[in-house]
């Protein structure tokens, strides 16, 4: 059994095979079907920085690469069972490659183009991953560069593929995936079947920061996956033959992994694409893809808003934008359907278990803006105190989640997985919700030390460990205030000894550290004392409180 894979009462998998939230296809299958059924509907609409035109894939031509990159992988010496670490931007090479991978009985490994040196050394030690793909530059990185540090660190590592212009010891994606004929061999389909993956096995291991000091990586399988991608036609009743999906989420994200790749491309839906976010660029595609919906952050939302008021074009056929990742604010529901002709769905999810609840097609404004929805019918949630016991509908407590979507570990670490789900039961999401007198819930803080920064998890415990290296900090805490457009911001607040650092001395601190910069704080306050438990621990709801009412007044 996978490390760290936690066992399922075989009771409960039967029962949910039996309700049909489970069933024996794959997303390699529902990829096939779809591909023999309409191979010459166009699958994927790829937007890229300095490119006149998009590269457009029909659902022929991605099963194509798809195979060829299996018969790639096999080559490269991928066995089934091993990991394969995926680095790119949104593009058509991420689905083809995730279908390869998949073809070869292999394991994904997505990884959102944030992360750095250190969170990949981490990541690709873990998991023991033995080939990264990462492109040769994006927004200004050099990924190809840090690849070849990775793959002279990382012992497992045998293979650093790079998508562009490739040096030192890595192969060239096109030399080695793209142009060669790897389908043509004679033995490849049979390979292929050898391999082909059972829709219990696992699809990806996905890290999330988390409150230990490192990442866990969550563990899905085809059929938790599918499972919590059946919002998409079930509850929102999204078409292939009348709608077309755009991810602006990295598809390295449980959202863009589930909702913009596995679930639309499982139903022979078009999605669209861009490797940069370009607000404008994705109004205009609106026009031109006839593009209907899509599920991302409340930022995004805002940026669309903004874009339109500066330009407006024909959004007639942009239905539903479903949001999760931070609240949102009452004015961006109207605002929403005022400028963009569209209706917002609040959701809550995890990494752990994908979308939970939600908010329905028509339900009133007020309605969104102040709930994170009802369970959708597979899923079951409680809202329970300390002690363990229900709480009424008004009141707040502490979110618990089952069902047949739900992560079956973390990679390597049981451990962490107990500690949230003690019986193998329900799991404790960490976050602390109200619980409204529909059955739904509204998010009012977390019990995990996260904060969400345009739905990135910031690894706070890492951020401060890193911050304590500045001779002058004694102790340090990271905090998230709010921040309309982001949900939240990181703040550092710490107690000095001797000369207070600035802001820039302590970003300069994790920039050396190799610290993606998303995760830097972007505000600095400095204490003579925190406030405390009896026991010495650091109230930081006491600091967001105080520093939030310092920004409001």
């Amino acid at each position: 059994m996978t490390p760290g894979r936690r066992v399922i009462a075989e009771g409960t998998v039967a029962d949910y095979y039996r309700r049909g939230w489970w069933a024996e296809t794959t997303l390699v299958d529902d990829f096939l079907h779809r591909a023999a059924e309409r191979p010459d509907a166009t699958a994927v609409v790829s937007y890229r920085v300095g490119h006149d035109r998009p590269a457009r894939h029909t659902y022929e031509q991605l099963e194509l690469l798809s195979r060829r990159f299996a018969g790639a992988l096999i080559d490269l010496g991928v066995e089934r069972g091993d990991v394969v670490s995926i680095q790119l931007p949104n593009s058509w090479e991420f689905p083809a490659l995730v279908y390869g991978v998949l073809r070869a009985g292999a394991v994904v490994n997505p990884l959102v183009p944030i992360f750095r040196q250190r969170e990949l050394e981490f990541i690709l030690g873990r998991t023991e991953s033995r080939v990264l793909v990462v492109p040769d530059v994006h927004r200004r990185h050099d990924h190809a560069s840090m690849g070849l540090e990775l793959l002279a660190t990382v012992p497992s590592l045998q293979h650093l593929v790079v998508v562009g212009e490739a040096t030192g010891g890595a192969l060239g994606f096109t030399d080695q995936f793209v142009d060669r004929r790897w389908e043509e061999s004679p033995t490849l389909d049979d390979e292929l079947a050898a391999r082909r993956p059972g829709a219990d096995d696992l699809v990806q291991i996905q890290f999330t920061s988390g409150t230990t000091g490192e990442p866990k990586g969550v563990l899905h399988s085809h059929n938790t996956i599918n499972s919590g991608a059946r919002t998409v036609d079930e509850v929102y009743g999204l078409d292939p033959d009348r709608d077309v999906c755009f991810m602006a989420s990295t598809l390295a994200h449980q959202t863009g992994f589930g909702y913009g790749m596995a679930k639309p491309l499982g139903m022979g839906m078009t999605v669209v694409y861009q490797d940069v976010w370009d607000p404008d660029q994705m109004l205009d595609a609106v026009e031109t893809e006839r593009i209907s919906w899509t599920v991302s952050a409340t930022a995004f939302a805002m940026d669309m808003i903004a874009a339109q008021r500066r330009k407006a074009r024909d959004l007639d056929s942009f239905r539903y934008f479903i949001c999760g990742g931070a609240p949102i604010p009452p004015k961006v529901v109207e605002e929403a359907a005022e400028v963009l002709g569209a209706e917002l769905v609040a959701v809550w999810g995890m990494t752990e278990n994908m979308i939970v609840t939600t908010t329905r097609p028509g339900d009133p404004i007020e309605e969104v803006s102040d709930s994170d929805g009802t369970p959708v019918d597979w899923m079951e949630i409680r809202v329970v105190d300390d002690a363990g016991d229900p709480v009424a509908a008004g009141e707040s407590g502490n979110l618990q989640v089952r069902g047949p979507s739900q992560a079956l570990g973390y990679f390597h670490r049981a451990d962490l997985y107990r500690a949230a789900s003690p019986d193998g039961d329900w799991f404790d999401t960490g976050d602390v919700a109200r619980l409204r007198t529909d059955g739904g819930i509204r998010i009012v803080g977390r019990t995990k030390d996260l904060v969400i920064r345009g739905g990135e998890n910031v690894p706070v415990a890492e951020v401060e460990d890193l911050l304590l290296r500045h001779p002058d900090v004694a102790e340090a805490a990271v905090i998230g205030l709010p921040d309309e457009r982001l949900g939240e911001r990181a703040c550092a607040v710490v107690r000095t000894e001797g000369e207070a650092p600035s802001l820039a001395d302590l970003t300069a601190l994790l920039d050396g550290a190799g610290m993606a910069k998303q995760f830097w704080p972007e505000r600095l306050e400095v204490v003579d004392d925190f406030p405390r438990t009896p026991s010495g621990k650091i109230q930081k709801f006491k600091l967001r409180q105080r520093f939030t009412a310092v920004e409001i007044a």
